[in-house]
């Protein structure tokens, strides 16, 4: 399998999983301007698994570092797969409630204040699964990224007060998803072998990280007939999803953007997992959470959605994106 031992390189992978993690909500955007998200989710499911499984039997399978994909698969302990695969049932919970707010309150909104939360207790947990990288600066880091959800919800009260208000259910769906998006990464990361650099053999029995993004991708379509059935069912907005619009409202374009989406998330999922080994999980995780700067960008200059607001909302948002780069240079040099 390919293993990546410089720190830049893990560095910039990390650059590749924040735009993909910004960027794939663009696809729900576009999406559901014709059909509802609920089904737009089902083949954004099928993308993530789709491109988890093309990596591990390409690079995965490749190299004289590790184990292939295959070896890998059939060594490891069931309890180490499962581990990866709840990380992707905790996930897909947290994330078709994140794409329930951004259907409610837009991506200016649900992406600070869900994703920005999601990477506070993103690096808490991973830290604690496996400390490393410098304690003050990764707290200071995270500092950053909290003043800006706090600018972040300044600049939607601004927006509120000039009445295009965002529903309150958009904000309080973001802060659940948020919470629980924190959780998931710890799962994978303890699922993964330590990598001897020595011999660049991998830890017996722990998964390579192509082989723990396959299970993780797994649990996110196979929880999909649990969490995305019953938001289609009793839908926060709206009226009921009936299951055989997929089929009689579907074409090819929006199959293909839906599973585009996935692939697009997935990509920077194992970017993220993959350079983990050379940054540290809780690094890798809270720079690829820089996706909230990307996001909040997408929905601020591309769909417009604070045209219109009170004067003075520019400059909160320009601190908000000050903070938010600022969080995250502090900590890249965490691991320095």
């Amino acid at each position: 399998m390919l293993i990546v031992e410089s720190y830049i390189l893990a560095v910039l992978m990390c650059g590749v999983t924040m735009l993909c993690w910004g960027s794939w909500a663009n696809t729900q955007k576009l999406a559901t301007r014709e059909w509802r998200f609920q089904l737009f989710y089902w083949d954004y499911a099928v993308g993530v698994l789709l491109l988890a499984l093309l990596l591990a039997f390409t690079i995965g399978s490749v190299g004289g570092g590790g184990r292939s994909f295959l070896a890998d698969l059939r060594q490891a302990d069931a309890a180490w797969l499962g581990s990866a695969f709840v990380g992707g049932v905790v996930f897909n919970l947290s994330n078709i409630l994140l794409v329930a707010a951004i259907d409610i309150a837009g991506l200016a909104v649900a992406f600070p204040v869900g994703v920005g939360l999601a990477l506070v207790l993103g690096v808490i947990t991973t830290y604690i699964a496996r400390p490393e990288g410098n304690v003050p600066m990764l707290a200071a880091g995270v500092a950053c990224v909290l003043i800006a959800i706090v600018l972040d919800a300044l600049a939607y009260r601004r927006l509120a007060a000039a009445g295009r208000r965002t529903p309150v259910a958009g904000i309080v769906i973001s802060v659940a998803a948020g919470l629980l998006m924190g959780w998931f990464y710890s799962f994978v990361a303890q699922a993964m072998g330590a990598i001897d650099p020595a011999t660049r053999g991998l830890e017996a029995g722990k998964l390579s990280p192509y082989t723990a993004v396959v299970l993780f991708s797994a649990g996110v379509l196979a929880s999909n007939f649990i969490w995305n059935s019953l938001m289609m069912v009793r839908p926060f907005s709206g009226p009921p999803v009936p299951f055989g619009d997929y089929f009689t409202k579907g074409n090819a374009r929006l199959h293909a953007i839906g599973i585009l989406g996935g692939a697009i998330w997935s990509l920077g999922m194992s970017f993220s997992i993959i350079a983990s080994t050379a940054a540290g999980p809780a690094l890798s995780y809270g720079l690829g959470q820089g996706a909230t700067m990307v996001g909040a960008m997408w929905g601020v200059f591309v769909w417009k959605e604070f045209k219109g607001a009170p004067e003075g909302t520019g400059k909160l948002l320009a601190a908000m994106f000050l903070f938010y780069a600022v969080g995250l240079g502090i900590l890249v040099a965490s691991k320095l």
